[in-house]
């Protein structure tokens, strides 16, 4: 078990890497969709590439945070049932969701993408739109998406039994809806009362 913990450690390393990294992406949109606003509004010139690229860009930001969204347990979840179970009872819907809806899903997926980016590859096939890119750097940027939640589903799966037998502590324990507003006040209140002593201690 511990050689598939470090396994975990290692994947959820990776996905950090990634995910952290590809919030540049949506910096590097927000300059292109400019640079094409002003050429467009400047010297009267533009592209689909540039409209393209943008989404490019957005997609490979969206996917490539979703297995860190994973990793930090960031996904929307409705806990009015999942809140009221006891702390075993969540990890079991925990595990038995990684195993037998997310993992089939991920899996599928990639099933169906990889042939589909490597067919656009294969055949070097372009946007319909003119002016417009490649289309296989798209398609590409899908599968390798799922593949990286194929990695953090398995490194869930690990981490979530390892928790089960006591092996490691839970990365990201539940904190309900009502709990996390009396920690943020607390926080708030801490944050507001050594304010006060710092401007207590300088008019001093």
């Amino acid at each position: 078990m511990q050689a598939l913990i470090a396994l975990s450690r290692g994947i959820d390393r990776v996905t950090e890497f990634v995910g952290k990294s590809v919030m540049w992406l949506i910096f590097l949109a927000i300059i292109i969709s400019a640079g094409n606003a002003v050429m467009r509004k400047v010297f009267n010139f533009s592209s689909n590439a540039y409209l393209e690229m943008q989404w490019y860009l957005f997609g490979a930001a969206f996917l490539g945070a979703a297995a860190y969204t994973l990793q930090q347990n960031e996904h929307i979840r409705i806990d009015i049932f999942y809140g009221t179970r006891s702390k075993r009872t969540r990890h079991w819907i925990d595990l038995i969701g990684h195993v037998f809806f997310l993992m089939p899903f991920v899996i599928l997926m990639t099933v169906l993408l990889v042939p589909y980016a490597w067919q656009a590859y294969r055949i070097s096939e372009s946007s319909s739109n003119s002016g417009g890119l490649l289309v296989w750097p798209a398609r590409a940027i899908l599968a390798a998406g799922f593949i990286l939640l194929i990695l953090q589903g398995i490194s869930e799966i690990i981490k979530k039994v390892a928790v089960m037998q006591g092996l490691i502590d839970d990365p990201h324990p539940f904190v309900s809806a009502h709990e996390a507003a009396e920690l943020e006040g607390a926080a708030l209140a801490k944050e507001v009362a050594e304010l006060e002593k710092a401007a207590g201690e300088k008019r001093s």
